[in-house]
């Protein structure tokens, strides 16, 4: 008897042995299956990275993912450059190795006089100097410095920040130096432009 119960226990350990060995198999290929990402499973983990930021949430960018070439297309429209930004490397960080084309365009939200307020003005004040821009104390001149700033770093053919803007009694100056003839003339566009402006004297110089 005690023999017999011997045998029993090492085929049932046996047994046991081998098939352990299968499914040791199966599950190292059901892990590596889960480790192959689809597009939509790309796009969704981009999508929870833009979501952690509220401004790139708000902006609702639109997301084409190629796994097998790790790529992604950001597209869609934020207020400004900095966003933009933001969200390419946002998108960047949802995946390692993962190449951002970014095909978003930049429209700064344009704000109306009525809702234009004392704050927003001091603000507009603070960053004009800061750039060294002369803006007059006027919320009025501070609204207009706001709407062009904003112009130009939204067009893709002015060096924005290569321009100065002075914005006294809605008479706009623009300082400063371009690459070609047709920036000037373009900053001068987007100037003239822009609504509450009575005159622009345009400065610049073009340096090649």
């Amino acid at each position: 008897m005690h023999k017999s119960l011997f045998v029993s226990m090492i085929a049932l350990v046996l047994t046991m042995g081998f098939m352990g060995c299968e499914p040791g198999g199966d599950d190292s290929g059901r892990a590596e299956s889960k480790a192959v990402l689809s597009n939509s499973d790309l796009e969704n983990h981009i999508k929870a990275k833009l979501d952690t930021d509220e401004q790139v949430r708000a902006a609702n960018l639109s997301i084409i993912a190629d796994t097998k070439k790790k790529e992604a297309i950001l597209s869609g429209t934020v207020e400004s450059e900095a966003l933009r930004s933001k969200a390419v490397q946002l998108a960047r960080s949802a995946h390692s190795g993962l190449t951002v084309n970014d095909m978003i365009d930049v429209k700064p939200r344009e704000i109306a006089r009525k809702d234009f307020t004392e704050d927003l003005a001091r603000e507009e004040w603070e960053k004009a100097k800061q750039v060294g821009d002369q803006v007059s104390e006027r919320v009025e001149d501070a609204w207009i410095h706001a709407k062009i700033v904003a112009k130009l770093v939204g067009t893709a053919n002015t060096p924005a920040r290569d321009i100065n803007v002075d914005v006294v009694r809605n008479v706009v100056t623009l300082r400063g130096k371009v690459s070609t003839a047709q920036e000037k003339s373009e900053a001068q566009r987007v100037a003239q432009e822009t609504e509450g402006v009575e005159k622009v004297e345009n400065q610049l110089k073009v340096s090649a």
